[in-house]
């Protein structure tokens, strides 16, 4: 499927290009100097200067038509939050320099519901390229909103570095998203997504990975994607939260040649009522990473059960992870100033006493972990829980090795609950205790 699916991806952003081209030479097309045209004003940071700057940009990205292009100069443009794109249709942009959010976060515009306005919103877009002649910057100055004290004065009530809601045929490529002060990309409702050559960075403490002060970067999430026919390859992942996050009601997605550092290669959390399946991860590399694969539900109900299905995790390496390498269960998360209350599981637990796992309801079915090396984990190789209404079907571990696991659990080094068919086979070790052992040997060939 995979294979087939990346070809579709590409012929897909072939025939968008073909219609750019088409455009381009019927009606003409205009290439936008976003400093010399757009009255853009670089490398000052003063309050008029970065309001010019958003306004400068929305105003641009009404007036693009079929065919036109965006030109971002190599230089720095800061620009205050609330940039919104609406109906761009077969438009490029070319960032060669850098888009800074300002850093007056008490002037930083909210919107009704008095949540930050996201850096730069699209909206109802088709065919629409972000591209650079080199590598592009957005950065969004997240320093100035991460930290514990900060964490607790505003929790989530920072903003998107770029939000894309209902978009068809999109492509980005060769674009560093930096520091975003929560989510970096967040797409919903995607038909057609292909993002590559891309990296994404957040982090406070360039001497040891994911160090407590680090991990104050709080929901700094690399690319979050819901939707269906996503594609993102070939891409550099370092921040506190989920690297790449499949969200509520997605499918056929493919991501491959990642190399990632955070909290894992993520399918959810997923609510009560939504459903993703056929999603592959693949050929990627995971050194000192917080998480590993990690497959969550967030909360479920019996009237209105949520599934994750028909899931492949292949070819996956894992050096020296900092937590479980491997997580399939509920959210372990929070999401109010107390970080050891279950939200439905614990950040907590188990080291803190009384602090508590709980599994919701949630169909987990035929997801199948292959070719998953895993080299010196700090803890337990996983935790694999699930609810005793809703037990797993169709687990299989086909060749995951664990290089000198820690006893965590004792014996049966993983935590292993609630599963119903689980099988261990090729040359897995260890078997979760749950999992029915059909393996060829025990040797660890990582």
């Amino acid at each position: 499927f995979s294979q087939v699916f990346s070809r579709r991806v590409a012929m897909s952003r072939i025939l968008a290009a073909s219609i750019v081209l088409a455009y381009a030479y019927i009606c003409g097309s205009t290439e936008f100097d976003f400093e010399k045209d757009c009255g853009a004003i670089p490398d000052e940071d003063e309050v008029k200067v970065v309001k010019r700057n958003r306004d400068a940009l929305s105003a641009m990205f009404g007036r693009l038509r079929p065919g036109d292009t965006l030109v971002i100069p190599n230089k720095t443009y800061y620009f205050m939050g609330g940039v919104v794109g609406t109906n761009i249709r077969h438009a490029t942009v070319r960032l060669d320099g850098t888009l800074k959010l300002s850093g007056d976060i008490r002037s930083y515009p909210k919107g009704d519901d008095k949540m930050p306005l996201d850096a730069i919103l699209l909206t109802n877009v088709t065919n629409v390229t972000l591209t650079s002649s080199g590598k592009g910057t957005i950065d969004g100055n997240g320093k100035l909103w991460w930290g514990f004290i900060k964490y607790l004065e505003n929790t989530n009530h920072r903003p998107i570095l770029l939000h894309v809601k209902e978009a068809k045929d999109l492509l980005i490529e060769n674009t560093l998203f930096l520091n975003a002060p929560r989510f970096n990309f967040y797409a919903e409702k995607l038909d057609g997504c292909e993002i590559r050559w891309c990296d994404v960075l957040a982090r406070l403490d360039d001497k040891s990975p994911h160090s407590l002060k680090d991990l104050s970067a709080f929901n700094t999430d690399g690319f979050d994607v819901s939707g269906q026919n996503v594609w993102i390859h070939d891409c550099n992942i370092y921040n506190q939260d989920d690297c790449i996050a499949v969200k509520k009601d997605a499918q056929h997605m493919v991501f491959e040649r990642i190399n990632a550092s955070g909290t894992g290669l993520t399918i959810g959390g997923i609510g009560a009522g939504h459903r993703v399946q056929n999603i592959t991860f693949r050929n990627s590399r995971m050194e000192r990473t917080y998480k590993g694969i990690y497959i969550k539900f967030v909360s479920g109900r019996k009237d209105k059960l949520s599934y994750i299905t028909d899931i492949l995790y292949e070819n996956i390496t894992m050096i020296k992870p900092i937590q479980w390498p491997i997580w399939i269960g509920p959210a372990q998360q929070a999401i109010s100033g107390n970080p050891c209350k279950a939200n439905p599981c614990s950040l907590c637990w188990p080291e803190v006493p009384y602090a508590t796992c709980n599994a919701p309801l949630g169909i987990f079915d035929n997801i199948t972990l292959r070719n998953i090396f895993v080299k010196k984990p700090r803890i337990s190789p996983g935790v694999i829980f699930a609810n005793s209404g809703t037990p797993m079907t169709n687990i299989v571990f086909d060749n995951v090795q664990v290089d000198a696991p820690s006893t965590s659990w004792g014996k049966g080094y993983y935590r292993c609950e609630g599963v119903k068919s689980g099988v261990a086979v090729g040359h897995t070790h260890p078997v979760p205790p749950c999992f029915e052992d059909r393996t060829v040997s025990s040797e660890v060939v990582v």
